[in-house]
């Protein structure tokens, strides 16, 4: 299957420029698409076009990933209602880095005549003097061609208008098409389908500047049915990086995809062929009630971003959460996974001082943590069996809880009920 038919059958293509398969079909072609490196990680709403490279390569063509060290210094006003903040070149320095460590998950660098390249804009741009640009780029492109793009007009046309600085971002990044273009033979350039205007600067630039001739791709913006934004969660992006979204977090984002959503997901985020896919969404289809494409969507990504091991410990949690799982494998956990594996569950912090000497369990669950309003309701559920410290039942209101209950030296986890958890943690 070619790459243009892999990306059609998996719902992922919005538009391409004519001659682009025609391009593709004679051998191996370059390609490349621009990273954004204001964060030093990049988060689910990038993988879209990490999955276009990944498919790219694997058709046997060439990926080039740039990342914009450059024009994370202007700004792209595509999609965007106002201006963002600039970063200083050490903050672009270090999001490089790690930006780029990311991307070596998912493509093969090492691996012949089509292993990716990793290249930054900032290369070319850091001695290009303003009187050159303007004089070698600027004068090829109109500013009538510029004032028609969407990403100018519906800025221009708002309450915020736009700087001189992201008016110019369409003309930076089609030199960097140009760029690519002529000293990598770079003939395509992909994206999100906002970036549609941006591209074809670039084609138009190659094609003023030096009668050259190169081409566009683009993919669906990913939504939501529901029409939430996709990648988001109420605390905010879902990051690559565990150090931002724990593998917990991030299994559990993709288990929740709604079944509106999810035969969507299965065929654009996954790597699994169209035979296994069609072959589960039969299975979903009899029994939605046992989640086989949440499942199978959730491994496959979880694995490939954050490994084996970490999707079996995303299951552990899973269970410890929802099942009969011992306590025990949380001390094999960083504290900002355990944490993760909590968040939006109620959590309280208590002075471990206090628990050195030892906190009678109706003051710790209704005096230092509002587990319960008061220690008459904690007395009365602890006799009833309902309450539990760290998967173990609250033997008597008289219990006596210290510092050798805690999980890692730092946590106490308490079930109020079955289903309601509680994270006490000692500082």
């Amino acid at each position: 299957m070619s790459f243009v038919e892999e990306l059609r059958w998996r719902g992922m293509l919005h538009d391409i420029m004519p001659g682009t398969e025609d391009l593709l079909n004679k051998g191996t072609a370059s390609g490349y698409i621009g990273f954004d490196p204001t964060a030093d990680s990049l988060h689910v709403g990038h993988l879209t076009q990490i999955m276009t490279l990944i498919h790219f390569q694997r058709a046997g063509h060439k990926p080039y990933a740039l990342v914009g060290g450059a024009t994370g210094m202007v700004g792209d006003p595509s999609g965007k209602s106002a201006e963002r903040n600039l970063l200083s070149e050490d903050v672009l320095q270090h999001n490089l880095q790690s930006i780029q460590k990311q991307l070596e998950q998912f493509l093969d660098f090492d691996c012949g005549p089509n292993s990716a390249q990793m290249v930054n804009n900032y290369d070319w741009f850091k001695d290009f003097s303003f009187l050159n640009f303007i004089r070698d780029v600027g004068k090829h492109i109109t500013v009538n061609y510029m004032m028609a793009k969407d990403s100018v007009k519906n800025r221009l046309n708002g309450d915020t208008g736009m700087s001189f600085t992201e008016f110019t971002y369409q003309l930076v990044q089609g030199y960097d098409f140009y760029y690519l273009w002529k000293h990598h033979n770079c003939a395509l350039q992909m994206g999100g389908s906002d970036q549609w205007g941006n591209i074809v600067t670039g084609t138009e630039l190659i094609r003023r500047k030096d009668a050259g001739e190169a081409f566009a791709l683009t993919t669906q913006l990913i939504k939501k049915a529901d029409g939430t934004k996709f990648g988001k969660t109420e605390s905010g992006a879902v990051w690559l990086d565990t150090a931002r979204t724990s593998p917990y977090q991030f299994y559990q984002f993709w288990l929740n995809a709604s079944d509106a959503d999810v035969k969507k997901f299965i065929r654009i985020f996954t790597l699994l062929n169209r035979e296994t896919i069609e072959a589960l969404e039969a299975e979903h289809d009899l029994a939605p009630h046992q989640r086989a494409l949440q499942k199978a969507l959730a491994k496959d990504i979880t694995i490939r971003v954050h490994g084996e091991a970490a999707y079996n410990k995303a299951i552990q949690s899973s269970e410890f959460l929802f099942g009969n799982t011992s306590v025990e494998f949380l001390n094999e956990l960083r504290d900002t996974e355990i944490v993760g594996i909590f968040e939006g569950v109620p959590n309280f912090k208590i002075k471990r001082a206090d628990l050195e000497a030892g906190i009678g369990v109706l003051d710790l669950l209704a005096v230092h943590a509002n587990v319960f309003p008061s220690k008459g309701e904690a007395k009365k559920m602890i006799q009833g069996g309902g309450t539990a410290i760290n998967k173990v039942k609250v033997p008597a209101p008289e219990e006596i809880y210290n510092t050798d209950n805690l999980i890692n030296g730092k946590f106490l986890v308490v079930q109020k009920g079955r289903r309601n958890y509680f994270l006490i943690i000692a500082e």
